[in-house]
């Protein structure tokens, strides 16, 4: 089209080269953390037990193992996030509400 008002032709956005390796490594990570979290609860419960026994070094190896939990599950909860947003599920929130109506009503 030609003419004083025509619009530029641009074509559908494409994904990201790469964009799936992204998807496919956030869903491994995110598994990956998640395994982790679940065995240092567990070793967390051990240890728990172990310690109340009355075994003092345990309770060292239970605060290392419950702060290695708090660390996989937060990783885990930003990893899963990251995906959401990969797939579409979620938007952005830096890029705000949309404007309705276009260029010209957004004069």
């Amino acid at each position: 089209m030609s003419g004083k008002r025509a619009a530029p032709r641009r074509a559908a956005p494409r994904s990201a080269p790469g964009s799936r390796g992204r998807v496919v490594a956030m869903v491994l990570g995110t598994a990956l953390t998640t395994l982790a979290w679940f065995y240092l609860v567990r070793s967390a419960i051990d240890f728990g037990a172990t310690a109340r026994g009355g075994q003092g070094s345990a309770w060292a190896f239970l605060a290392l193992a419950s702060l290695g939990a708090i660390a996989c599950l937060f990783v885990a909860l930003m990893l899963v996030t990251m995906l959401a947003r990969a797939l579409g599920l979620v938007r952005d929130p830096a890029a705000g509400p949309r404007a309705k109506g276009g260029r010209r009503a957004a004069r």
